[in-house]
């Protein structure tokens, strides 16, 4: 029937919207407990680099953009610190960092199983990318793609492990060094060069085992010590293997040996502990230092947080500062515009009115009495005329000639006069109100959401090693 529905198509089109809205509430509600439950288990130091990160990288109120329209370039803070592993080859540091994550990502032996750059880092499901989706995931490691061949030999490995502080950490495993014909498929140690400069932290694994004393190894930490000494780390790993402990120490000397002979690398203070990975099944007399990497990993990640909250709000304070200055620059440019539309006024009105009142006087000077009485009335004549007659009288005194200068002359005046008042004029540019209202919401979001927000993470930071009454 024309302009009617059906009773059953009416209820079937009810029926389904119903199905629709039970099964978008259970997928709601699936995704809340799903959300939940990822929140319930990240930690405190996880939740304030996060949130850290989303206070510069919202898409409406991010620091970043805010920065971009003030003309400032901020760069968002990391999530997580980036640890780069390097030694000889078959030096532990895959099986390191299956021991850290407490799950085999890495493949071990005695061969030389990493051959390229190995990022392992935590995430929801257990994955494994390849070059240029560990350059999506990765975008600041972009510039590695300018190196040929390392892409092709660029790795990811995603794991779900909780352990330890993982899921604050990337850890870089880089290809194992050795010396003579061993040729690399790209330049390594430009590689791990450029690497080391976004690294947090470089752990440098000598092995025992003959391989400790590898030059390209030590050429290497030698080049990243010279702009990166804060960061680097040196262990014996594989200490067990060393046999007793006169051979152990025997080891130990001859690195340090090798490494005084640097001058970059012979300084006061340093350490190597002997480190290995724990084997109940294995009684081993010596000392095990692995807990040292760790409260290292800690302690790095730590001032890591510290250094981010600080970099806030030195951020909000750059951007609020930039804000005042803009609204003080604009405040100045309308002030000096007044002042010159004032000064601009005041010569177009003397450049006008110079030639006017001549013209004036001639007219009055010229125009017979009963045109003027007829125009404006006799009282107001007599009153133009009396004005008037002392210009009047000087003007009679002036031969023609004079007169036709004098006229020159003002008009002369009277166009210097316009082209001052246009040059005084020329006004600077100012913000719209609208802008001036955006610029002053920035500084207020920034000044009150971001800072009591930096505070709030603050707090929660120091409330894990304070209690409430020293806050």
């Amino acid at each position: 029937s024309s302009g009617r529905r059906h009773p059953e198509w009416l209820l079937w089109r009810l029926f389904r919207q119903n199905i629709a809205t039970k099964e978008m509430s259970g997928k709601v509600k699936h995704r809340a407990a799903t959300n939940h439950a990822e929140a319930a288990t990240v930690t405190v130091n996880e939740k304030i680099l996060r949130e850290c990160h989303a206070l510069y990288t919202d898409t409406d109120n991010g620091l970043v953009v805010i920065g971009e329209s003030l003309g400032l370039k901020l760069l968002p803070p990391r999530k997580k610190i980036n640890v780069m592993l390097m030694g000889n080859h078959s030096a532990g540091k895959s099986s390191f960092i299956n021991w850290y994550v407490e799950e085999h990502v890495q493949r071990t032996g005695v061969a030389i199983e990493t051959q390229g750059f190995s990022f392992v880092t935590s995430g929801r499901k257990r994955e494994s990318l390849t070059g240029n989706a560990t350059l999506h995931l990765y975008p600041h490691f972009k510039p590695l793609q300018e190196i040929d061949g390392v892409v092709d030999y660029l790795t990811t490995e995603i794991s779900t492990s909780k352990q330890k502080k993982f899921s604050l950490v990337t850890f870089i495993d880089t290809p194992g060094l050795v010396d003579g014909d061993m040729k690399y498929p790209f330049d390594v140690n430009q590689a791990m060069l450029w690497l080391g400069d976004l690294c947090d932290l470089i752990f440098v694994f000598f092995d025992p085992i003959g391989q400790a004393l590898c030059k390209r190894t030590l050429n290497i930490v030698e080049q990243l010590n010279e702009t990166h000494s804060e960061r680097i780390r040196f262990y014996l790993s594989k200490a067990d293997e060393a046999g007793h402990e006169s051979d152990r120490q025997r080891v130990m000397m001859q690195i340090v040996q090798e490494l005084c002979k640097r001058p970059g690398l012979n300084k006061t203070g340093f350490d190597m502990p002997t480190i290995y990975i724990p084997n109940p099944n294995k009684t081993v007399r010596c000392v095990n230092q692995i807990d040292q990497v760790c409260k290292d990993i800690e302690k790095t990640i730590n001032q890591t947080i510290q250094t981010t909250l600080n970099q806030l709000e030195k951020d909000c304070e750059q951007i609020s500062k930039l804000v005042d200055d803009a609204l003080q620059a604009d405040d100045a440019a309308r002030s000096h515009n007044f002042r010159a539309k004032i000064k601009g006024m005041s010569f177009s009105l003397f450049g006008f009115l110079i030639p006017v009142l001549l013209l004036f006087q001639l007219l009055v000077a010229s125009a017979p009495r009963e045109v003027l009485i007829k125009f404006v009335g006799e009282p107001m004549a007599q009153s133009i005329t009396s004005f008037m007659s002392p210009a009047t009288a000087f003007w009679n005194t002036i031969s023609d000639d004079n007169q036709l200068v004098i006229f020159a002359s003002v008009l002369v005046v009277s166009g210097f006069c316009l082209l001052v008042s246009r040059f005084l004029n020329r006004s600077k540019p100012t913000l719209q109100r609208r802008s001036r209202k955006v610029l002053q919401e920035k500084r207020e979001y920034v000044n009150t959401q971001v800072k009591s927000r930096k505070q709030k993470l603050y707090a929660e930071y120091l409330q894990q090693s304070v209690s409430d009454q020293d806050l």
